[in-house]
């Protein structure tokens, strides 16, 4: 099975639909296979999403690595934020699109882009669950070059697991940014990173 931030063009397409409810609010996801979390949202997912809605944000949002679509969709509906979501897999972004009709979202746009390389403007947030398994060298290159999309006073938000190096990861980009923990659970950490 290939990675879900590879596009490979043999592997059979079998979209089906989950259902997903964040505090009190409906949403339907059509998924496939060689897309992240297929079957149903994701614990670290979910646990990003619920905790940036508690900040409140507002402004242009970027969902780097967007999948099938639920960080930005939900963000977009349930805050009303303008948001840009970006993934480097075709088969994503062809189904994030069709989540976008499914869910009657306004102001939001979807775009194929390996990570910044079809972006040409800053945002307010990023918010992203970084694909880990691209290997640290890349992972770290992607959330260093957060910095140069970000308006003066913009964060990430991201979502990281203990046993996947959140000590680690937050002891390397101290240099970087302030970073500040936002929530735990499960072994799941909630990071804001601002420059």
């Amino acid at each position: 099975m290939g990675h879900y931030f590879v596009n490979d063009d043999n592997l059979k397409s079998e979209i089906k639909e989950i259902k997903i409810k964040i505090l009190d609010n409906n949403f339907k996801f059509k998924t496939d296979n060689g897309v992240f979390s297929k079957g149903e949202l994701d614990f670290g997912t979910k646990l990003l999403i619920e905790t940036v809605i508690k900040e409140n944000i507002e402004g242009e949002v970027l969902d780097l690595g967007c999948g099938y679509g639920a960080i930005g969709i939900i963000i977009n509906k349930i805050l009303n934020c303008s948001v840009t979501m970006i993934d480097i897999n075709k088969r994503a972004i062809h189904l994030a699109k069709m989540n976008i009709k499914d869910n009657e979202c306004l102001d939001i746009d979807c775009l194929e882009s390996d990570g910044f390389s079809n972006i040409n403007k800053q945002y307010d947030y990023i918010i992203t669950n970084p694909p880990i398994r691209v290997g640290k060298e890349k992972l770290y290159s992607l959330i260093k070059d957060c910095k140069y999309y970000l308006n003066r006073k913009g964060k990430v938000y991201l979502v990281i697991r203990k046993e996947q190096g959140s000590k680690t990861f937050i002891r390397d980009f101290s240099s970087i940014y302030m970073v500040e923990i936002l929530e735990k659970k499960k072994g799941f950490c909630i990071i804001s990173l601002k420059v």
